[in-house]
């Protein structure tokens, strides 16, 4: 949450990487939260961190509105068939993000056809 926070303010760090650090649900919808507001960060890696199906619809209503994340690392996440369908959703508004890495997600076959749908 402090990390969080302060990123609502920084405008100098581009990546974080926060991998197999076990920020859980309510930690990605504190950074989903900070993204609002942040213009800088580029690169989030968040690779192990099991923030499950909420944490990654919360990093999808972020992305709606974050035009500065160009790439997203949310490999081994949990985030399951919703959380791929929200992230599909945000991307129809997204026009950054160029690189997602959602394997080992368990995204199964409806997260994955509407992530094809959003390309």
């Amino acid at each position: 949450k402090a990390l969080a926070d302060a990123l609502k303010v920084n405008q100098s760090v581009v990546g974080l990487n926060l991998s197999r650090c076990s920020i859980g649900e309510e930690g990605a919808k504190a950074l989903a939260e900070a993204l609002k507001y942040n213009e800088a960060v580029a690169f989030i890696d968040l690779s192990g961190s099991d923030i499950g199906q909420e944490g990654a619809k919360a990093l999808a209503d972020a992305l709606k509105v974050n035009q500065s994340v160009v790439g997203l690392n949310l490999s081994r996440c949990s985030i399951g068939e919703e959380g791929a369908k929200a992230l599909a959703e945000a991307l129809k508004y997204n026009e950054a993000v160029a690189f997602i890495d959602l394997s080992g997600s368990d995204i199964g076959q409806e997260g994955a056809k509407a992530l094809a749908d959003a390309l």
